[in-house]
């Protein structure tokens, strides 16, 4: 079910994603038909990345950033540039380096995951929780399934031996555990990738050891979309972890520190749970989206994002605005920079909305009679959005912004 490795023999060949991400015979109707067509000289492909490391592994990055935004990404390779446009890795540090940190960050997921086991045996056991099992005074649910009713399977180690109370953060996890599982079942279906437990238990642990780590946040709705493409296409489960959590610092970092700082955790379910009903393309075409989350995250990108993450600032501004750093900056942060925008910065996501909000203006205003026919039309949307049109636009208002900015 991996990237099909007779793709990197033509790096330049027509490739159609049902065939890198197959899906159910019983859904190829109602999915949208996408095509990948890698553009000779634009797209990033497999040959060209490999020549933009040099001996020891150091990558140029500024070369990468231009392919990204010119022709995209070919599908065999989308997970290791993911993981450097994410902030995983420093395009400065060599192999061995990245090798060494990969290591340790295996080890620290299996850390995690192991803590989780022994709060609730579910977690690394192949199977998915999808029904409560414990009240929120921390009492076990009885399993009317099981015989005399316990749930013995998902009960914590340390409570089934002592029976101490559970402590409250530990009770919110687990209170928590049956909505992964239920919003998990729910999730890109239509992918034949989804119809292995195994496949639907590896995207419930990683969601799960998440919201574990990130007690702030925990799990919002809506989460499960995001990480699906990224536990698919990166193989190690740990690898894929990690690039997930630098996602969310991402989305955090742009829609979620004012609702982080005011405690409401509701505001961001609510940003979840708008996203998922504004777009039928998290379940049928979540890969077709993705391909303008990467274009965005190269426009936004900034050299210094991995040493800003590592250092847990919660920003990846440059520190210096000499001409080497804004070579390596994507379209937008360069502008930003350029303008000087340190401050109450609006990310790019919400000039691509309003791009696509604009583009359909005259259809929402003489149409739209509420908030399910506004979803309807930006449905519409599903499988047929122009990536690069959108962020040209996105581009475009952007600038008129900080011109009125500077005015």
């Amino acid at each position: 079910m991996r990237l099909l490795a007779c793709c990197y023999n033509d790096p330049e060949m027509q490739i159609d994603p049902d065939t890198v991400y197959p899906i159910r015979p019983d859904c190829r109707l109602d999915a949208p038909k996408t095509r990948f067509k890698p553009r000779a000289g634009l797209t990033l492909s497999p040959k060209r990345w490999k020549l933009l490391h040099n001996e020891e592994g150091v990558l140029d990055i500024a070369g990468v950033i231009k392919r990204v935004q010119r022709g995209g990404i070919h599908p065999t390779i989308k997970g290791e540039v993911w993981e450097f446009l994410l902030g995983c890795y420093d395009p400065k540090s060599t192999t061995e380096q990245r090798n060494q940190l990969r290591q340790q960050r295996r080890l620290e997921y299996e850390k995690l995951k192991t803590k989780c086991r022994e709060m609730d045996t579910t977690v690394g056991s192949g199977r998915v929780i999808t029904m409560p099992v414990i009240t929120e005074d921390g009492q076990p649910i009885a399993d009317p399934n099981a015989d005399g009713g316990a749930r013995p399977s998902s009960v914590g180690s340390e409570q089934q031996t002592t029976g101490a109370p559970l402590p409250k953060e530990v009770i919110q996890w687990k209170l928590t555990l049956h909505q992964i599982g239920l919003d998990v079942n729910r999730t890109d279906r239509v992918l034949v990738y989804y119809e292995s437990q195994e496949n639907l238990a590896r995207l419930w642990d990683i969601l799960s050891v998440y919201s574990w780590v990130d007690k702030d946040i925990g799990y919002c709705q809506g989460m499960s979309d995001l990480c699906s493409p990224i536990s698919i296409i990166l193989e190690h489960e740990a690898d894929a972890f990690w690039c997930f959590e630098r996602l969310m610092h991402r989305v955090v970092q742009s829609f979620g520190a004012t609702c982080l700082l005011d405690g409401s955790k509701k505001a961001i379910s609510t940003f979840w749970n708008k996203g998922a009903r504004s777009s039928r393309s998290w379940t049928q075409c979540t890969f077709g989206s993705f391909k303008t989350l990467q274009l965005m995250w190269s426009m936004e990108y900034n050299p210094n994002l991995f040493s800003m993450l590592e250092s847990d600032t919660g920003t990846s501004k440059a520190t210096t605005m000499d001409e080497s750093v804004l070579r390596q900056c994507g379209k937008f942060e360069r502008k930003n920079l350029q303008a000087d925008k340190k401050d109450e910065e609006i990310p790019l996501s919400v000039f691509v909305v309003a791009s696509v909000l604009e583009a359909r203006n005259k259809k929402l205003l003489g149409e739209a009679k509420g908030l399910d026919d506004v979803v309807k039309i930006l449905n519409e949307i599903t499988g047929s959005l122009d990536a690069k049109k959108a962020c040209r636009e996105a581009l475009q208002i952007h600038e008129k912004y900080l011109n009125t900015v500077k005015a």
